[in-house]
């Protein structure tokens, strides 16, 4: 089945119990055992749950995967994932990367004993220099990065990793299932922040993860019931619910974002914009190459970072806040906001400034967004 049928369907046929069209909220903690020792398909919500079973089928569907695991937030998928990693294993990480990720690396994981080194894997010289034989168990990436919109190539980095016996892991947030397909390029677990495109509606926090390798498969579905971090049954059923729109939302998002992106490439106040879908952009040829859209999410750099204050708060349409992938438009500036958590002088050395300002572009009207955006510039 196609992608638009797949997010209708996919884990989501009519409920064997009285027939429902729409998948079911099993608001419940535990079910009734069939008879002495002898429990169901579900005995704890906790260890599964149907209305999680049909989200994580569709997810694994969408993605291509085999093994579907919803979370209660992005954090905690990504949490769960990294419990494989035990004291003394090393883990290889973009350098360019999401500041709750690099909480959770810098200042849990590494002090658990977990050697976390960052490389930019866009020079894959480096990225096998750095590779130790095995003593390096995971390769950690994000394409694109947030928020600097770099891009890795999956392909190149999938073959690396595979050839030293090291698990790959992409997070897939910015350009969800519809766009990208990691798992396709080789990489070994896609992880989302579900609470962004995949959901689409900001009334909702959760994670995913997805592989089609059956051993690290299992190893997440233990984690994740015994770590107590999955998807809650009706924030399972909230995110069913806009994955059945998502590749239409996608479509608007991507095409909101482009236009957007050529405006503000145009304006005197901008330095620069950073959307892989512009030609100047330096990894074009590679997002034309692994990528089928652009996404809804990208970044613009200030001439002058003193505008940055003025204009984060005269827009009437996009709203001053953190998180993306939502049907309306956000603004916001990951030196005060999303990437805080980064020390200052990792930002900096980044490229994470106070001229940096990061859109996520929502469905409303082209015109209406621009004029918006127009009027906060004046």
């Amino acid at each position: 089945m196609k992608f638009e049928t797949l997010a209708i369907h996919a884990g989501q046929g009519p409920d064997p119990a009285h027939g429902a069209v729409m998948t079911p909220i099993y608001q419940v903690s535990t079910f009734a055992f069939q008879d002495y020792n002898k429990p169901g398909i579900y005995d704890y919500t906790r260890s599964g749950n149907p209305t999680r079973a049909a989200l994580e089928t569709c997810l694994a569907a969408l993605e291509n995967g085999t093994h579907g695991y919803a979370f209660a937030t992005g954090m905690a998928a990504t949490a769960t994932i990294l419990s494989m990693f035990n004291a003394g294993d090393h883990l290889l990480v973009h350098g360019d990367l999401y500041g709750g990720t690099y909480r959770l690396l810098v200042s849990v994981l590494a002090t658990k004993g977990i050697a976390v080194e960052f490389v930019d894997m866009q020079n894959l010289d480096v990225l096998r220099e750095r590779i130790r034989p095995g003593i390096t168990k995971g390769i950690w990436t994000e394409t694109p990065t947030n928020p600097l919109m770099n891009l890795l190539d999956l392909s190149a980095i999938a073959e690396i990793a595979q050839s030293a016996g090291v698990i790959t892991f992409c997070d897939n947030t910015f350009l969800s299932p519809y766009f990208q397909k990691p798992l396709d390029l080789g990489i070994d677990v896609v992880m989302h922040s579900t609470t962004k495109y995949i959901n689409g509606h900001s009334d909702v926090v959760a994670g995913a993860a997805i592989t089609k390798n059956a051993e690290i498969g299992a190893k997440i579905g233990m984690l994740q019931n015994a770590m107590g971090t999955a998807q809650a049954p009706f924030d399972c059923f909230l995110t069913l619910r806009g994955i059945k729109t998502l590749a239409i939302r996608m479509e608007a998002h991507n095409k909101n974002a482009l236009a957007l992106a050529h405006w503000l490439s145009e304006h005197p106040a901008v330095a620069t914009v950073l959307h892989p879908g512009l030609p100047s952009h330096p990894d074009h040829a590679l997002a034309l190459r692994q990528m089928t859209g652009f996404g809804g999410t990208f970044s613009f750099r200030f001439k002058d970072p003193r505008l940055a204050e003025t204009v984060l708060t005269k827009p009437k349409l996009f709203v001053l806040a953190e998180s993306l992938g939502g049907v309306e438009s956000l603004i916001e500036q990951p030196w005060t906001m999303t990437h805080l958590s980064m020390p200052e002088d990792v930002r900096v050395a980044l490229g994470i400034t106070p001229d940096l300002i990061r859109v996520s572009v929502g469905i409303e009207h082209i015109d209406d967004l621009i004029a918006d955006l127009d009027q906060a510039f004046a």
